[in-house]
C-alpha cells in the first residue's frame, strides 16, 4: 500500500507555477525534503515547507503515509524554488506515440483491428531511401502493409487518408491512467496526455 502511494503521481510546477513534468510521490517529496521545491496546496494555493507540511493533520479519509511518527499527506502538485523554464514541445518520434497519433487506426482502409493486427508502414519505403521520421511514417493493418509492399501508396494504389505530420500534444502528464482533478486547477484540458516523468 505504502509503495503504491508513493508510485502516485505529483504535478511538477516551475517556479512561475507552470507545468513542467509530473514525479512521483516519492520524488516530490525529496525535492520538498532538499528544500527545491515547495509543495502546494490546489484548494487555497498555500505553499507548504516539509516541517510545514509534516506538521498538517490530514483530513478525514484523504490519502496518508504512515511514517513511524506520523501520518504524512500526500501532495498532489509541487513548485520548484530555482527552476523556471518550460519543456520542449517536440514529441518524441516512437512506436507508442504512433500509434496514439494515428489512434489506432490503418491510415490506407481506415479499420481498427487492434494492436496485433497494426504495424509501422514507411510511405517511402526503406528501400527506396524512406527514413522513420513522423512524416514518412504511418499505422497500417497488415493486409494493407502487405498490398503496398515496398513501395509508395501512389505506386501501390493505396492512398492516405491523412498526411502524417508530427503531432503537436506535450508528452506531459499521462499519469498511469490516474486522474488527478486538482491539476485542472494548474494545466488546460489538452495537456492530460503524460508519460511520467522519471527525472
Amino acid at each position: 500500500m505504502v509503495t503504491a502511494v508513493l508510485e502516485r503521481p505529483t504535478l511538477v510546477l516551475n517556479r512561475n507555477w507552470q507545468p513542467v513534468g509530473v514525479a512521483t510521490v516519492a520524488k516530490a517529496l525529496t525535492k520538498v525534503w532538499n528544500g527545491t521545491a515547495r509543495i502546494v496546496d490546489p484548494v487555497d494555493y498555500q505553499q507548504y515547507s516539509w516541517e510545514d507540511w509534516a506538521c498538517l493533520e490530514p483530513p478525514e479519509g484523504e490519502l496518508v503515509i504512515q511514517t513511524r511518527h506520523f501520518p504524512l499527506r500526500v501532495p498532489e502538485v509541487i513548485t520548484l524554488t530555482k527552476y523556471d523554464r518550460l519543456p520542449t514541445n517536440s514529441v518524441t518520434f516512437s512506436r507508442r506515440n504512433v500509434f496514439k497519433r494515428d489512434r489506432f487506426r490503418c491510415q490506407y482502409c481506415g479499420t481498427k483491428p487492434g494492436t496485433e493486427e497494426l504495424t509501422i508502414d514507411h510511405i517511402v519505403p526503406r528501400a527506396q531511401g524512406g527514413t522513420s521520421t513522423w512524416t514518412n511514417c504511418v499505422l497500417a493493418c497488415i493486409d494493407c502493409n502487405a498490398k503496398k509492399a515496398d513501395r509508395t501508396p501512389e505506386q501501390a494504389r493505396l492512398p492516405l487518408r491523412c498526411t502524417p505530420v508530427r503531432p503537436v500534444w506535450r508528452p506531459l502528464y499521462a499519469a498511469r491512467g490516474v486522474r488527478i482533478e486538482s491539476w485542472s486547477r494548474f494545466i488546460s484540458e489538452s495537456y492530460w496526455n503524460v508519460e511520467l516523468d522519471e527525472g
